[in-house]
This record gives C-alpha cells, sequence and structure tokens, in this order.
C-alpha cells in the first residue's frame, strides 16, 4: 500500500477508501476512467481530513456530489476524489425550516418539505443532483432557484477553514455562487418555506414530473441540460437552428427530444461527449454568433 493511501487509510474509520476507482461508476453520464484515490467520507470531519491530506502532500483533489453534473475524462483523474454522498445526507425539520447535509439528494429535501406540508421546494423535486452541488451551482427549474429559499449555509474553503455564509455572502446567481468562485466545498444549508396544503405542494410536484418526462430525455444517461441559457435566448432554440438536433458523434447524441440535452446513447466514451459538446458550440456560434457555456464540468482533460 502507497504511503498516501495508509495515511488516508488512519483517518477514515467509518468512510469507504477506494483505489483506482472508476467514474463511470459515479456519474449521471456513466461514463468516466479511474481516480487514482477515491474516498466515500461517513462525517464532515472525515472530509476535512482528506482534503487536508491531500492538500499537505501537493496531490490534486477534486471534491463531488451526486455527479449528475460532471464529465469525467476515460484517463480518470490523477489525484484524490472525495465523494460527498448518502453517507452525508441527513436532514431536520424545525417549524418552517428544513437543514440538510450536502449529501442529501434535492429529491429527497422536497420529499420531506412536502410531508411537512412546506411550500417553496417544488421546483427541485426533479432535479437530479444533491444539495452541495445544487447551493454551488444556484440550481433552478420551472421559475424556481436555491437562492428564493436559502438562508445560509456551511462551507469549507480550500485552505481548510470552516465558514457558515449567508444566502447574500453566497452571491448566487445563474448557475453561480462564491462557492464556485473561491473553490469551497459546501457541507450543510438551511432553507426557509412557508406552510402550505400538502395536497397543492405534491400536485404541484406532479405536474413537473410530468413535464420533465414530456419533455427531456430521461430515458437516457446525461448530465441534464448540458448549456447554460444564454441571456436573451434559449440553449436548446439556438441548437437545434444550427441544424444540431440528434448530432451524433459515437455513442454521444444531442437529443432528439431536447436539444439542450447531450445524452449517452450506448458505449459512448467522455472523449465523444467532449467532441460532440465542443462542435455544437462551434457551430451554434458560427450559425447565430453566441457561444454556449457549459452547466456540466469537465474534469480530467
Amino acid at each position: 500500500m502507497d504511503t498516501f493511501l495508509q495515511r488516508i487509510h488512519s483517518g477514515i474509520k467509518d468512510g469507504t477508501v477506494l483505489k483506482d476507482e472508476p467514474m463511470s461508476s459515479h456519474t449521471s453520464f456513466k461514463v468516466g476512467g479511474p481516480a487514482d484515490y477515491f474516498v466515500l467520507p461517513a462525517s464532515e470531519e472525515e472530509i476535512v481530513y482528506a482534503a487536508a491530506c491531500a492538500r499537505e502532500e501537493g496531490i490534486p483533489c477534486f471534491i463531488m456530489g451526486n455527479g449528475s453534473n460532471l464529465l469525467v475524462s476515460d484517463k480518470g483523474f490523477r489525484g484524490l476524489i472525495i465523494r460527498i454522498g448518502k453517507n452525508l445526507s441527513k436532514i431536520r425539520t424545525e417549524n418552517e425550516q428544513i437543514s440538510a447535509q450536502a449529501g442529501a439528494l434535492l429529491s429527497a429535501v422536497s420529499k420531506e418539505a412536502l410531508r411537512q406540508g412546506l411550500t417553496g421546494l417544488e421546483f427541485a423535486a426533479g432535479i437530479p443532483g444533491s444539495l452541495g452541488g445544487a447551493v454551488a451551482m444556484n440550481a433552478g427549474a420551472y421559475g424556481g432557484e436555491m437562492k428564493d429559499v436559502l438562508i445560509s449555509a456551511d462551507v469549507l474553503t480550500k485552505d481548510g477553514e470552516l465558514l457558515s455564509l449567508s444566502v447574500d455572502d453566497l452571491e448566487l446567481s445563474y448557475r453561480n455562487s462564491v462557492v464556485f468562485r473561491n473553490e469551497y466545498t459546501v457541507l450543510s444549508a438551511r432553507f426557509a418555506l412557508r406552510k402550505g396544503d400538502p395536497a397543492e405542494i405534491k400536485a404541484e410536484m406532479d405536474r413537473l414530473a410530468g413535464l420533465r418526462r414530456q419533455k427531456q430525455p430521461l430515458e437516457f444517461p446525461s448530465a441534464g441540460s448540458t448549456f447554460k441559457r444564454p441571456e436573451g435566448y434559449f440553449a436548446g432554440k439556438l441548437i437545434q437552428d444550427a441544424g444540431l438536433k440528434g448530432y451524433t458523434v459515437g455513442g454521444a447524441q444531442v437529443s432528439e427530444k431536447h436539444s439542450g440535452f447531450v445524452i449517452n446513447r450506448g458505449g459512448a466514451t467522455a472523449e465523444e461527449i467532449a467532441f460532440l459538446i465542443r462542435q455544437v458550440q462551434k457551430k451554434v456560434q458560427s450559425n447565430s454568433g453566441v457561444f454556449l457555456e457549459t452547466e456540466v464540468r469537465f474534469l480530467g482533460f
């Protein structure tokens, strides 16, 4: 066992430590080569410990959530990946506030709100990511965003400092925040909701779920909306207007159901998906003069 692996093992008592872990098992695209080291921590203390080990040893470290907005290279990642997942997914409700750890799925947090008869998170019920990533990117759908309901979040800085940031401190904007800009890691967050009628809350969640099934290619692996919405435009329409609906590279395809989604139709490689995304950006810019920024994050390229 190499010395770094020994050191990680010595401080991760309740979590899991893996070597050469295939990232295709941890991303919604279902692609990605091995991470040299992979940790599933069981506590915030283990996150802090693993990140400190990497920092002190000069080893690249990436902290991820549910992998629903991430494309990992076929070559994998030369360093440590810390995945904040189900071991860190506790949800607690007090009056009209919900607190949750970063590994909690947004769908689970929304269901807890429904159980408690609290309204405000209906928009998030079908977003496939976990809470940490959702706060970092100010995730949203159907007219709602994290910033509409967030009170505060606890974060870990890249230097190992723990901070509690108010919603104003988080500087949440369209698919962006101080978390991304300063490379913070969200550990937990708190929401302020309102009392509502459980039947009405469920009806709205069901309505939005129906819209997703109707309009989005949920039957294929993807990272959700591949591109950010350009100001004044819709990414899907720009892509369709460029003649790219159904455009295919190997096993990767611009969805025929919704052109804003790049999907893995089966057997795609990360390189094929990345190449297709770059081609879409190039052709849309040539056709409309608009450059499409990605929502998807690239790792190991």
